[in-house]
C-alpha cells in the first residue's frame, strides 16, 4: 500500500474529514456562485452536492460512512430552520398586513406540490412506499423526513428529493419570477419559500431581504401544512 493510500486510510476513519468535506465543497460553490456574479444556475448547494459525489466516488466511500461524519450539519438544519424567526418578526408588521393573501397561497401551494407529485407518480406507476417518500418532498428536510417515515416511506429517498426539489427551486425561481413580471419581494419570497423550502430561502435571501423573510414564513408554515395534507393525500393513491 501507498504512503497515500496509508494516509487516505487514517483519514477516511476520522469523522471530521467528511464534516471539513463538505464545508469546503460548499466554500467552492460559494466562490463559484459569487466569480459568475450571483447567477442562479450556480447554485452553491448544487455544486457542492457534485463535488462531494465525485469524491465519494472516486474514493469508494458508502454514504453511510459520509453521513457518520458529516452528520453535525444535518443537526444543524433545525436551529438555522427556528433562526429564521428572527427575519420574521422583523417584518411581522408586513405579514400581518398580508395574512390572508399568504394564507390562500400556501394552501394553493402546498395541495398542489402534494397532489402533483402523488398524481404524476401514481400515474406511472411508483409502488406506494416511494410515493410516501414523494409527498413531503417541499416540505423542509427534518419535517420531510419525519412525514415520509410515519407513512413508510424511505427517508434516504424523502432527502434525495427534498435536495432536489430545493435546488430546482432555487436555479429557477428567479428567472421564472422576473419573466412572469412579479415584482412583489413578499410575493416571490413566500412563494419560493413554500415550493424550495430551505434552499430556497436561502436564494431568497441572496435576491432581497423582504423576499428571504417571506420565504421563511412560507417554508416553515408548509411545513406544518404538509405534515398535515400528506398523509390524509396518500389515502387517495393506496
Amino acid at each position: 500500500m501507498t504512503d497515500a493510500a496509508l494516509i487516505w486510510s487514517y483519514l477516511s476513519r476520522e469523522p471530521l474529514l467528511w464534516l471539513t468535506a463538505t464545508l469546503l465543497a460548499y466554500w467552492v460553490g460559494d466562490i463559484a456562485f459569487r466569480a459568475s456574479g450571483r447567477q442562479p444556475f450556480i447554485n452553491p448547494v448544487l455544486i457542492a452536492v457534485l463535488v462531494l459525489a465525485l469524491v465519494l466516488w472516486s474514493t469508494g466511500t458508502a454514504y453511510p460512512a459520509y453521513f457518520e461524519g458529516a452528520k453535525f450539519v444535518h443537526f444543524m438544519l433545525g436551529p438555522a430552520t427556528v433562526a429564521l424567526a428572527v427575519p420574521m418578526y422583523g417584518n411581522l408588521r408586513a405579514v400581518r398586513r398580508a395574512a390572508l393573501p399568504m394564507l390562500a397561497a400556501l394552501l394553493a401551494g402546498s395541495f398542489t406540490a402534494v397532489f402533483s407529485a402523488l398524481a404524476i407518480a401514481w400515474a406511472m406507476g411508483v409502488e406506494p412506499s416511494v410515493l410516501a417518500s414523494l409527498a413531503p418532498k417541499s416540505a423542509t428536510a427534518p419535517v420531510a423526513i419525519g412525514i415520509s417515515e410515519a407513512m413508510g416511506g424511505a427517508p434516504t429517498v424523502t432527502a434525495v428529493l427534498v435536495l432536489l426539489t430545493g435546488i430546482i427551486g432555487a436555479v429557477i425561481a428567479t428567472p421564472l419570477l422576473n419573466a412572469l413580471g412579479l415584482t412583489d419581494w413578499r410575493a416571490r419570497g413566500f412563494a419560493v419559500g413554500v415550493a424550495a423550502h430551505g434552499i430556497g430561502t436561502a436564494r431568497a435571501f441572496q435576491v432581497h431581504e423582504t423576499a428571504g423573510a417571506f420565504a421563511g414564513i412560507g417554508m416553515g408554515l408548509n411545513a406544518v401544512l404538509t405534515a398535515l395534507v400528506a398523509p390524509w393525500a396518500m389515502g387517495f393513491f393506496n
